[in-house]
């Protein structure tokens, strides 16, 4: 049998017609995949009512320079979980480097460091993460369920959220207006 290259570090993009309406649109940034399954952090939706200076409260770190901006919706894996996507150029407890454009962490020192003004460059916060068991992601995206992006890092930090789905299809050189939800068999 012929293992699966690895597909951390890359952007998924969800497929018109994806048949999970909670991943419609969706763009997560892959963070680990390998034999026994995979991790991404949704970085297309944003959670209603939950900025990160409540996040800050809520876990009594003093908001001090952190600007109070929105927090994404990583997954629906563990939804009260908190992780950190942000530039390479950060490194502390439990941080993974998951590519050259971005690396994760999902420790509190991380939140303390920006809210000092030493946390790294440019980062996200989100809640929660998308989890696949044992080759499920392999399957999904046989079954016309995700497409595998280029992880580009422009796209995490410096396009709006809204816009990310479609900014990542058009760096791929598609445009995502002449997609369809149907796949054919030949």
């Amino acid at each position: 049998m012929i293992e699966a290259q690895s597909l951390a570090g890359r952007l998924l993009l969800a497929m018109p017609g994806m048949p999970d309406p909670r991943f419609e649109e969706a763009v997560l940034a892959l963070c680990m995949h390998d034999k026994d399954g995979a991790l991404g952090i949704g970085v297309g939706q944003v959670l209603e009512g939950v900025t990160l200076h409540n996040l800050l409260d809520d876990l009594n770190i003093p908001t001090g320079l952190a600007p109070d901006c929105e927090v994404h919706h990583g997954g629906p894996v563990e939804p009260q979980r908190g992780f950190v996507l942000h530039s390479p150029d950060w490194k502390g407890e439990g941080t993974l480097l998951v590519s050259d454009q971005w690396s994760l962490t999902g420790s509190r020192d991380i939140l303390a460091a920006i809210a000092e003004g030493r946390g790294p460059a440019r980062w996200l916060v989100a809640l929660g993460y998308a989890g696949w068991g044992e080759a499920q992601l392999d399957a999904e995206m046989r079954q016309h369920g995700w497409y595998a992006a280029e992880g580009r890092g422009a796209i995490l930090f410096n396009h709006p959220v809204e816009a990310r789905w479609s900014a990542a299809w058009r760096a791929e050189g598609i445009d995502p207006a002449h997609l369809t939800n149907v796949t054919g068999r030949a």
